[in-house]
């Protein structure tokens, strides 16, 4: 019986059949052909191809499975890793899914006899984290590349300098609180001592100390604070003499200001003495000073790929896209356009994305606007040129 023709029934059939999975039965791995029934896989087996591929196994069957079961491997952790992460999810799933791509290594070419021994390997091995339930083998991959390690390394060092930072807020605060209750303490005994004595003989009293009528008003008031003893207003009066020079001004300015704004000057202190003597960051546009490597990368622009030990950086050139490796005192931040983007490499908002609004060319310095972090919005004045650069 001859061949179908082009865009005929038959031929349209055919194509439908090969296109999707047949029974694995009928599949040779070492051919890599699939056969649809078991006629085919007869003919196939006897044919001359065939026949020369197993004479070739069989000089070394051991390399082959090396070869095949190295294959199934690479490409199920891929899977794995590419589908479902570090999720834990049945190895049934991760199966049915390798499989239904058609020229996927069969299991049958492997040195695994069942899918439960392929799991129970990768656990030895340490690929995956498996258990076994009732109902089946659950699988979870285990990540083990060094960007992602790197990555969790930084976001567990960022997670632990906000809780520094909330730890030494909470603390300022409970300082504080502890200080106006000494303070209400204080003026609560005061209170009592007071209320205990004549009413009509501490009015005048304090009445003369706070209008200040000189000599003769005290005087009077003398020999009749003499006869309610001298604790209250002795507390009255050292508490008047500590503040001599003090104008009611002054006070008025102290009595505005909130525990909230004393919070808020201590941050601004805090930040402006956070200036460390190293800067770099990854990520960030820098420009080669020194003539020490030559006039080819001489005032040159760099990308800093990699930091080591703070001061030293792994850099790519942005015109030819060598790396070198230099020190940080031969680098210098690059200033970019208004309204481009940056990194605060040094002082109080140091590590935090912003954007560049304008610049001060007398003062050699900038004013940004924070992008990143619990400051996002807030306009900075007076940052220096070296404590800001572009973003690659």
């Amino acid at each position: 019986m001859g061949k179908a023709e082009f865009l005929t029934p038959k031929a349209i059939a055919n194509r439908i059949k090969s296109k999707g999975l047949q029974k694995l039965r009928w599949y040779c791995q070492m051919c890599q052909k699939q056969c649809r029934d078991e006629n085919g896989f007869k003919c196939h087996c006897m044919s001359e191809s065939h026949q020369r591929q197993l004479l070739l196994a069989s000089e070394n069957p051991q390399q082959f499975m090396d070869y095949f079961s190295e294959e199934f491997r690479n490409e199920f952790l891929e899977l794995l890793r590419r589908r479902f992460g570090t999720k834990r999810v049945h190895n049934n799933v991760i199966y049915n899914e390798y499989i239904s791509h058609r020229e996927h290594v069969h299991m049958n070419a492997t040195m695994w006899e069942t899918l439960t021994d392929f799991t129970k390997w990768l656990g030895r091995e340490g690929y995956c984290k498996v258990d076994e339930t009732p109902k089946g083998w659950y699988i979870q991959y285990i990540d083990r590349d060094p960007e992602t390690i790197c990555r969790q390394q930084e976001l567990e060092k960022k997670k632990k300098q906000e809780l520094d930072d909330e730890e030494r807020n909470s603390k300022f605060i409970e300082e504080l609180v502890r200080r106006g209750k000494e303070g209400k303490e204080e003026f609560k005994n005061l209170y009592v001592a007071l209320k205990q004595c004549n009413c009509n003989r501490v009015i005048p009293v304090i009445f003369a100390f706070n209008l200040n009528k000189g000599q003769s008003a005290s005087a009077t008031a003398a020999p009749k604070s003499s006869t309610l003893g001298p604790s209250p207003l002795q507390t009255i009066a050292s508490v008047k003499r500590k503040e001599p020079g003090h104008t009611s001004s002054d006070t008025k300015d102290k009595k505005k200001k909130s525990a909230l704004d004393e919070i808020m000057e201590f941050e601004e202190q805090k930040k402006r003495s956070l200036r460390k003597d190293y800067w770099l960051h990854t990520g960030i546009v820098v420009k080669l000073i020194t003539k020490k490597l030559g006039e080819k990368y001489y005032k040159k622009k760099a990308v800093i790929k990699d930091v080591q030990e703070k001061y030293t950086a792994i850099i790519k050139m942005i015109d030819s896209g060598d790396k070198l490796k230099v020190d940080q005192t031969h680098l210098e931040t690059v200033i970019p356009a208004p309204g481009k983007k940056l990194l605060v490499v040094n002082g109080g908002y140091r590590g935090n994305e912003a954007v560049l609004d304008s610049i001060n060319e007398k003062n050699f310095s900038a004013t940004i606007i924070i992008e990143s972090g619990p400051l996002q919005g807030r306009k900075v004045e007076g940052v220096q040129y070296e404590d800001i650069s572009k973003l690659a």
